[in-house]
C-alpha cells in the first residue's frame, strides 16, 4: 500500500474529489434532460431537421424518469432543501432522495455512513432519521 487510506463509502471515505462534487438525484437529472430534450425538439423543427436526439440521450432520459421518485419540480427542490437541513454529504442526500427508504433501519442499511461519525447515533439518531424520512414522505404525499 502506498500509505493512502482505502475508500469506504460506509464511513464517508470516498475521496476528496467526491466529497467536493455536486451530486444530483435522478429527479433532478430528469428535469435537466427534459429541458434539453425540449430545446432539441424545438431547434430541430425550426431550423435544422437533421438534429436529432441520440439513442443514448433518449435511454438516459427514460431511465431517470422511470426511477425518479418525485416528478414535480417544486417537490424536487423541496426534497433537496429538506435533506440539506440534516447535514448530509451530497452522495448521502442523493441516495436517500433516490431510494426513499421507509424506516431508519432501512436508511442506515442503504447508507451506512449515516451512523458513522456520530451524526445519527443511538435512539436520538434513529428518531432524527425517522423525522427526515417522514418529511420526505410528506413531500411525496402532497406532490
Amino acid at each position: 500500500m502506498s500509505g493512502e487510506e482505502e475508500e469506504n463509502a460506509a464511513e464517508l471515505k470516498i475521496g476528496e474529489e467526491f466529497l467536493k462534487a455536486k451530486c444530483l438525484m435522478n429527479c433532478e437529472v430528469a428535469i435537466i434532460l427534459e429541458h434539453k430534450y425540449e430545446q432539441i425538439q424545438q431547434h430541430s423543427s425550426e431550423s435544422d431537421p437533421t438534429s436529432q436526439v441520440s439513442q443514448v440521450f433518449e435511454k438516459s432520459l427514460q431511465y431517470v424518469k422511470r426511477f425518479s421518485r418525485y416528478k414535480n419540480p417544486d417537490a424536487v427542490r423541496q426534497v433537496r432543501e429538506t435533506l440539506s437541513r440534516y447535514g448530509l454529504a451530497e452522495f448521502e442526500l442523493c441516495t436517500l432522495g433516490n431510494l426513499c427508504p421507509d424506516t431508519s433501519g432501512e436508511a442506515t442499511a442503504l447508507v451506512p455512513s449515516l451512523k458513522s461519525g456520530g451524526r445519527f447515533v443511538g435512539d436520538a439518531g434513529d428518531e432524527k432519521i425517522e423525522k427526515m424520512l417522514n418529511d420526505l414522505s410528506l413531500i411525496k404525499k402532497f406532490e
